[in-house]
């Protein structure tokens, strides 16, 4: 919206009005002062009585962590322990079980049919270990 010359006019006599409100500022009468002092005096609250010095409680030493502490906290805490315990009681259970299943698994290398102690190779558990030796023969 354009401004015309009319709406200057109607800006320089506010202008007017500004300048002389700004050349003596209103001030509050000195009863309204006392009133609003006295209001807030009023609402002050009370002063606190002085209270005695409260002497803070002795402090117990603090223990230095012992060896477990250090141990465990260096195996990664008690969540990585509680794993490893959970590790060491299943393979101890495994060997101590034996299950067919994993009897099965291993080709039925594990579990031997008759009553004679039998000895493996680990090339009878782990059949591709044969071919390490021919490499290592040419080499």
């Amino acid at each position: 919206m354009a401004k015309t010359e009319h709406d200057m006019l109607d800006d320089m006599a506010l202008e007017a009005f500004f300048e002389a409100g700004r050349a003596k500022p209103p001030q509050p009468s000195q009863d309204l002062m006392a009133r609003i002092m006295a209001d807030a005096v009023a609402e002050m609250p009370a002063p606190r009585p002085i209270a005695r010095p409260v002497t803070p409680p002795a402090r117990k030493p603090v223990r230095k962590p012992g060896l477990l502490a250090g141990l465990i906290a260096g195996i990664g805490g008690w969540p990585a322990l509680a794993g490893m315990a959970t590790a060491t009681v299943a393979g101890v259970w495994i060997g101590f079980a034996q299950p067919d299943t994993l009897n099965t698994w291993a080709g039925g290398a594990l579990l031997s049919t008759s009553d004679m102690a039998t000895s493996y190779d680990l090339e009878d558990l782990v059949p591709s270990y044969g071919s390490f030796d021919t490499l290592l023969e040419e080499g």
